[in-house]
């Protein structure tokens, strides 16, 4: 076990009359009160303890969205909660007046839930009697409020903002000046910066390797918590990770504590409030395609949150996951557990869940209004039928492992309420979405433990066919070996073996005879000896030592263990044999001739790939081929050349539109004719050669399959024609 790092910083003083926040954004003081421009995820832990306490005015940036990151910059919904909720003040936001609608939706979504919805088709039929009248729940928790109660949308005036003897200008470059009685006193630039901000909790000396079944807490609190990580975890099943609605910074947290984000293949999302769907997109833009489960009404909602944020088409966003649709009341299997979903009682659609897996039942409430009382006075004011009541009130305490939401109703369970339980079921309940100073000192219930370190693994039976799954699991799980053919294998169960590796062993010399396949299962490899390449380094679901047994010659490069490391080894023969005469034989003889040092450097110099895990590297690697481009020669000389997306590994090109010079272009630059997917249609443009040129070109098929794998790619590709 590592150490406990703390990074979550929350502002007690101002540095100034301008400071940078530090989670991102830009707080200014004025005659008229505190002005936040710009409101990036859980700002309000930054401001929560200033002297004035959290902004009541908020000024957006232009862009709401941050595609890199993958998070919003206009997320007013927690300040606004708290402003409305707790201090009983409205809130004023300033947006662009293209842009007021779209604030409109993405706050009426997270408050109010969906204007329509019908939810009897995500039923099993037979399960009438406890369909909830969703539309009547949530009117009731919404009462008589209003959106136009809780915030004022007004537009960013080209003349100036007016707020007291404050003036607000907005710059040419899109930032803003800041008078106080006619004296300038601020100038805010016009990128409102994104600073990643968290505890990390308690992390491990070594890459983690998941458990067949345990949880892993992300957050244990809730979005007013200046102290604490928002709540979220994942369920570790047959080894890989499930998400349950992630915090925001989700995938960073797990980088910096040492976990492959591959171990992570797919989440749920329970509902659309910005504490638990921040981290989804963040997910979904990672690496590599996900899987989301949610019912199509909360799905529909987070894709009404985010196209109205970052103003892409509803269309768009959809095609970059899998959605799977959940029957409610039903067993759906996700990597060998059985889960069973249901809506919970929440002020907007959110469901819960319980998990049958081996021996074991494992239940979240989600965000869930758990008062027998409350629910018997839903039931007399008709807002809940019997079915709905009895079906809340039979809620299932004898599962194996309880995990429950607190907070504060009426939308929340009151731990008071958890803590009146019998003893046995409170030794089985750990409690989320509560801060540490609201728990209850002498109480059989257990408060969740953040941190990689503190994973708890529950007493599961054993199977008697684990390894053999968990060899077969591993090779679906990488890309060349998806079309070996279903006989082909089973003759894997006859060729792998086991080994592992201490930090610096040499797993493969360089120069020296290949003699093995290797695939890792666990931990960390180097490679070493390339020329004019460091930092090349592989992890889990990744492959090496293909080059010299499908090329012939010897090893090209040293691997060393970076970490502990388990791999699957097939001895050279064997590897062959298995894949000859199977597609894998062509494809893994692309990747042993083009994967190299030069094309590691080539795609690491692009903007859109600087970022690229090793696995995602060696995915492109297999879709490039060289082609040489003499001095003053054009690149879309005809149609056909048109259908190919180009990459610079050497010399400079001159760009064109409509016949005129643009820029010039270098090592690592992507260049295309047209996009299917860029908007407005795509400009006559070209490139010439400046002088002879080195080129990888990609068929365009291939290329936007990798994007559809990629979406964070594809996102980044997108913004930037969208701005």
């Amino acid at each position: 076990m590592g150490e406990t790092i703390k990074r979550i910083k929350s502002l007690t003083e101002l540095t100034g009359v301008i400071t940078s926040l530090p989670r991102g954004g830009y707080l200014v003081n004025t005659s008229a009160g505190y002005i936040q421009f710009g409101a990036p995820p859980e700002t309000l832990k930054d401001t929560k303890l200033l002297p004035l306490g959290i902004p009541v005015i908020y000024i957006l940036p232009h862009n709401h969205f941050h595609p890199e990151q993958g998070i919003s910059m206009a997320e007013v919904e927690f300040p606004l909660y708290f402003n409305f909720y707790i201090r009983q003040k409205k809130t004023t936001v300033y947006v662009n007046p293209n842009h007021i609608e779209n604030m409109k939706t993405v706050l009426t979504e997270a408050n109010f839930g969906p204007e329509k919805l019908d939810i009897a088709n995500e039923y099993e039929k037979g399960s009438e009697a406890i369909i909830p009248d969703l539309k009547s729940e949530m009117s009731f928790f919404r009462g008589k409020n209003q959106l136009s109660n809780m915030v004022e949308f007004l537009p960013i005036d080209p003349a100036g903002i007016v707020i007291g003897d404050v003036k607000i200008v907005q710059r040419p470059d899109l930032g803003f000046n800041v008078l106080d009685k006619g004296e300038l006193i601020a100038e805010v630039p016009a990128e409102m910066k994104f600073q990643i901000q968290y505890d990390l909790g308690t992390t491990l000396a070594e890459p983690f390797e998941p458990p067949e079944f345990g949880i892993t807490c992300l957050g244990p609190s809730h979005g007013f918590d200046h102290e604490q990580n928002t709540s979220g975890f994942i369920l570790w099943i047959n080894r890989i990770g499930v998400m349950i609605d992630p915090p925001v910074n989700s995938t960073a947290w797990l980088r910096d504590s040492n976990v492959n984000p591959k171990l992570i293949d797919c989440l749920i999302l329970t509902h659309c409030h910005a504490d638990h769907d921040s981290g989804t997109f963040q997910k979904i833009l990672e690496e590599g395609r996900i899987k989301v489960y949610t019912t199509p009404t909360v799905l529909q909602g987070f894709i009404r949150k985010y196209s109205a944020l970052t103003r892409m088409p509803a269309s768009t966003l959809v095609k970059m996951f899998d959605f799977i649709p959940i029957k409610l009341d039903s067993e759906i299997n996700i990597h060998g557990a059985f889960f069973r979903f249901n809506y919970s009682l929440h002020s907007i659609p959110t469901i819960g869940f319980q998990v049958s897996y081996r021996n074991k039942t494992f239940l979240y409430s989600s965000d869930h209004l758990n008062s027998p009382e409350k629910i018997q006075e839903l039931y007399q004011l008709n807002v809940l039928s019997k079915g709905r009541r009895d079906h809340l009130l039979n809620f299932p305490w004898d599962a194996d492992i309880i995990y429950h939401e607190a907070g504060v109703p009426p939308l929340h369970t009151q731990v008071s309420y958890l803590d009146s339980l019998p003893d046995d079921i409170k030794q089985k309940i750990t409690v989320y979405h509560i801060a540490e100073k609201d728990f209850p000192k002498d109480t059989h219930l257990t408060l969740a433990k953040f941190g990689i370190g503190e994973t708890v693994y529950p007493d599961i039976k054993k199977h008697q066919y684990e390894s053999a799954y968990r060899i077969m699991d591993i090779f679906c799980r990488i890309d060349i070996f998806s079309d070996l053919p279903r006989d082909k294998i089973k003759d894997l169960l006859l060729v792998v073996n086991e080994e592992e590796f201490e930090k610096g062993d040499k797993i493969i010399e360089k120069d020296t005879p290949g003699d093995k396949f290797y695939v890792i299962v666990a931990g960390n490899v180097s490679i070493g000896g390339i020329e004019d390449v460091e930092d090349k380094v592989y992890g889990t679901f990744e492959y090496f030592g293909e080059a010299s047994l499908v090329l012939g010659g010897l090893r090209t490069a040293d691997v060393i263990a970076a970490t502990h490391v388990q791999a699957y080894s097939i001895a050279k023969d064997d590897f062959l044999r298995l894949i000859r005469g199977t597609p894998v034989a062509e494809d893994i003889m692309k990747v042993a001739v083009i994967r190299n040092g030069k094309t590691w450097n080539v795609i690491r110099a692009n903007k859109f790939f600087k970022h690229l895990s090793s696995s995602q590297v060696t995915r492109l690697e297999g879709i490039l081929m060289p082609v040489n481009l003499p001095k003053d020669e054009f690149l879309f000389k005809s149609d056909a050349e048109k259908n190919f997306v180009y990459l610079i590994a050497k010399g400079s090109l001159v760009a064109y539109e409509y016949g005129q010079q643009t820029k010039k272009i270098g090592v690592g630059d992507l260049m295309w004719y047209h996009l299917p997917f860029e908007n407005g249609g795509a400009p006559e443009r070209d490139y010439r050669a400046a002088i002879k040129c080195e080129l990888y070109m990609m068929k365009m098929e291939d290329f936007l399959s990798f994007l559809d794998e990629n979406p964070g790619i594809q996102m980044n590709i997108l913004y930037e024609n969208r701005a």
